[in-house]
This record gives structure tokens, C-alpha cells and sequence, in this order.
């Protein structure tokens, strides 16, 4: 019988953590191509899968996964969603949830691993305090593309970012934390056997 780790310093190789990277890069990558487009942000299955970077990694090498995920998209993989890389693809409406994404696998993980008794409650009150600040960095960003693009200020258009960029993901992400949590241990159960 495989014991579930409670401490997240696994596996001990700098090649083994870097796989473990590599993987949920792709899985981001593979969740950006599940796309339902809603306006100037789709919705996909990314932040599920950055949610599960933080819960199932730690905080440290979930981050280190979307920082991979997006170097990828910067070096020229087609990685976003619908199909886009580049810098181009920061600068437009999606770039603050790219960036958020560190950010929300870095905070889940972080949430996570400070639970004396890890337990799905715990992995979704992470996964949704991860959801809300890629959604916060996304609603930011959004703001200020959609300041740029029409000349206004961007208290001005705040407003309309919290409206499309903001409020029709929330309930969905709370979907996709609780999802997460729902998994967690059996992704660490995997990260183990991976690591015998």
C-alpha cells in the first residue's frame, strides 16, 4: 500500500521536480485548447490545472510549472489559448491571468501546505483563494488593455473589466477549486509512486 505524502519535498532530484514541472506545464498548455469563447477572455480548463500545480507540487515548484508553461508561450509554442504565444499574447486582454497563474499556483500550494492535517476542505479554500488571485491579476490587466485600447482612465474601465472578466468566472473557478481539491491526494499519491 502506498502511503499519501503530507509533506510536499518530493521527489528530492533536480530532474525529478523539473518533470513534475514539465508535466503540469503541458497539462496547462493541453487545458488552454478547451476553450469556450465568451468575449475577449474564454473560458478553458487552464486554471484547473494550475490550481492542481500548487495543491499537488507545493507552492514553490507550482509556480515553477506556470513560469515554465508561460516561458514556453513567450519562446514561441503555441501554449495559450487559441493557439496564441509571444509576447503579443501578455500584452493583449488574456496577459494578466497568464501571469496570474504563478500566482495562483504559488498561493494554493502555499495554503496548502500550511494545514497540519491536510484534508480536502483545506485543498479548496487553497484552490479558491488561488482562483480569486488569478482572476484579481486578470481584472487588473484587463482594465488596463481595455484603458489603452478605448483612451480612457483606467478607473474608467474597471468596471467593465470586473463585468467580463471577473464575475463570469467565479463560480466556475469555485467549480474547478473544488475539482482540484477533490483530486489532490490522488495526484500526490501518483507524485509518489512516480518517485519509487
Amino acid at each position: 500500500m502506498i502511503s499519501v505524502p503530507r509533506s510536499l519535498a518530493f521527489p528530492r532530484s533536480l530532474q525529478g521536480q523539473l518533470l513534475l514541472a514539465t508535466g503540469f506545464a503541458c497539462l496547462t498548455a493541453l487545458g488552454a485548447q478547451v476553450q469556450i469563447p465568451i468575449g475577449p477572455v474564454p473560458i478553458t480548463l487552464q486554471v484547473l490545472f494550475v490550481l492542481l500545480s500548487g495543491l499537488v507540487l507545493g507552492s514553490k515548484l507550482g509556480a515553477a510549472s506556470q513560469m515554465e508553461y508561460l516561458a514556453a508561450g513567450l519562446a514561441g509554442a503555441p501554449v495559450f489559448a487559441q493557439g496564441k504565444s509571444g509576447v503579443i499574447a501578455l500584452l493583449g486582454p488574456t496577459g494578466g491571468y497568464l501571469v496570474g497563474f504563478v500566482v495562483a499556483a504559488y498561493l494554493a500550494g502555499l495554503v496548502a501546505e500550511s494545514a497540519s492535517a491536510p484534508g480536502k476542505a483545506r485543498f479548496f479554500v487553497a484552490g479558491l483563494l488561488g482562483a480569486t488571485a488569478n482572476l484579481l491579476c486578470g481584472t487588473i490587466w484587463l482594465a488596463t488593455w481595455l484603458s489603452v485600447g478605448h483612451g480612457t482612465s483606467w478607473l474608467a474601465e474597471m468596471g467593465s473589466a470586473w463585468q467580463i472578466g471577473f464575475l463570469p468566472f467565479i463560480l466556475l473557478d469555485a467549480g474547478k477549486a473544488l475539482v482540484a481539491s477533490a483530486v489532490t491526494l490522488s495526484g500526490r499519491g501518483l507524485v509518489a509512486l512516480l518517485r519509487q
